[in-house]
């Protein structure tokens, strides 16, 4: 779905009715370039007021017209918060969003876990895995858009972790 604003007087939806457009997965999962395509095929696009009341608050940068917003999953075995993946795809910057939410819908935390994106001639991708305990392992590593080419030395790996109380945190 694209993100595209109106004037008109948008639609309230209830935090109930945007977690069910995330259906819960089993874990491990793998997000990689190539799983979007699952996702955006799956589960059904999110609606224009939900973009607008959930997502949007939490994103950092403006959504244009082009940005696209799909949603992935919602992780299990969460006690006190939801925690949903979504795809967000904008102009050479294509990202997999960790998002926490209390469980009335109030915004906790929010990260980036994986993608891919272009800056002038390097390309920066990166994987992340989330495991049986919402343990999320991310590898990121660049290459040249020209020659494509892969420098081993510019790969970096690190471990996220999912507090109790929704926030996101390296670990």
């Amino acid at each position: 779905m694209h993100y595209e604003p109106t004037n008109m007087s948008q639609t309230t939806v209830t935090f109930a009715q945007f977690l069910a457009k995330f259906p819960e997965i089993e874990l491990p999962v793998v997000l990689n370039d190539e799983a979007h395509h699952t996702f955006s095929t799956e589960n059904s696009p999110l609606a224009e007021a939900m973009i607008a009341q959930y997502i949007l608050p939490a994103e950092p940068e403006e959504a244009d017209e082009m940005t696209e917003f799909v949603p992935c999953f919602k992780l299990p075995k969460t006690e006190g918060f939801h925690a949903v993946v979504y795809w967000r795809a904008g102009l050479m910057n294509y990202q997999y969003v960790l998002v926490t939410f209390a469980k009335k819908g109030q915004l906790i935390d929010r990260r980036v876990i994986a993608g891919t994106f272009v800056n002038g001639q390097m390309i920066t991708q990166s994987v992340a895995t989330i495991n049986e305990e919402n343990e999320i392992f991310v590898a990121s590593g660049q290459s040249d858009a020209q020659d494509e080419t892969y420098d081993p030395a510019s790969s970096t790996a690190y471990e996220l972790e999912l507090l109790p109380d929704g926030l996101i945190v390296n670990n």
